[in-house]
C-alpha cells in the first residue's frame, strides 16, 4: 500500500514539475500589435511570456477580463484576457489550443537559446540575396503573385510585394511553408515553417518555371 501511495505521489509531483515547466516564464523581447474589444490596434511590447501568459507593454491599457487579440513577432496570432494591470501595460492569461501552447513553449525556449548565444535580433542566420530573386507567393485564399525577395536568411526572408498579406497569415514562398511577421517598408517580412538549409533554400525559395 505505501509503495502505491508513494508511486502516485511521485507521479503527481513529476506532473506537478512539468506543469510548472509549461509554465516558466521567459524574459522577452517580442514586437507586435494588439486589439482589443473595441477592433482598434495598437503597438505592444511583450516582456516576459510563458504558455499560458505573457505581461506587455502598451499604449492604452484595458480592463481586467477584456479579451485580447495579438499577432507577435515569432508566433503569429495569439489571444486571451487581460488578467491584471501593470506599470506601463497589462499581463494576459493566454486560451490556446494544447498545439499552440507548445508552440508557445517551442519558440521561447529557441528564443532564450538564441539570447544565451548573444545572437543579435533578426541575425540570427546571415541574410543573402538568392540567385534568382523573383519567386510567386500563394496567399490563404488561394491566390498568386509574383514578387521580389530583397534579402533572405535560413529562417525568413524579407519580400518586396504591393500586396500586404494579414500579419501571422501562412503564405507559400516558392515551395515555402512561411508566416507573415511583420509588415517593412516596400513589402513584408516572413519566417519559415523551419530552419533551411542554404541548399535547399536556394532552391525551393525562387520561381522555377522548368518544374
Amino acid at each position: 500500500m505505501s509503495a502505491g501511495v508513494a508511486t502516485a505521489t511521485e507521479g503527481s509531483r513529476s506532473l506537478q514539475v512539468t506543469d510548472r515547466r509549461r509554465h516558466q516564464r521567459v524574459q522577452v523581447n517580442i514586437l507586435g500589435r494588439f486589439m482589443l474589444e473595441d477592433r482598434r490596434e495598437y503597438p505592444c511590447q511583450v516582456v516576459d511570456m510563458s504558455p499560458g501568459g505573457m505581461a506587455m507593454i502598451t499604449p492604452v491599457t484595458g480592463r481586467v477580463g477584456e479579451r485580447v487579440i495579438a499577432y507577435l513577432d515569432h508566433l503569429s496570432r495569439v489571444e486571451g484576457t487581460i488578467s491584471r494591470l501593470i506599470d506601463g501595460g497589462f499581463a494576459v492569461e493566454l486560451r490556446n489550443t494544447v498545439r499552440k501552447r507548445d508552440k508557445i513553449a517551442n519558440v521561447l525556449t529557441w528564443l532564450a537559446n538564441r539570447d544565451e548565444l548573444n545572437l543579435p535580433e533578426d541575425r540570427r542566420h546571415d541574410r543573402f540575396v538568392p540567385k534568382n530573386p523573383m519567386t510567386k507567393m500563394i496567399l490563404p485564399d488561394g491566390s498568386e503573385h509574383v514578387c521580389r525577395i530583397i534579402d533572405v536568411s535560413l529562417s525568413g526572408a524579407a519580400i518586396a510585394t504591393d500586396i500586404v498579406p494579414e500579419m501571422g497569415d501562412p503564405i507559400t514562398l516558392g515551395k515555402m511553408q512561411a508566416r507573415v511577421i511583420r509588415r517593412i517598408e516596400g513589402g513584408i517580412a516572413v519566417e519559415f515553417a523551419a530552419v533551411q538549409s542554404r541548399e535547399l533554400l536556394e532552391h525551393h525559395i525562387s520561381s522555377s518555371e522548368e518544374s
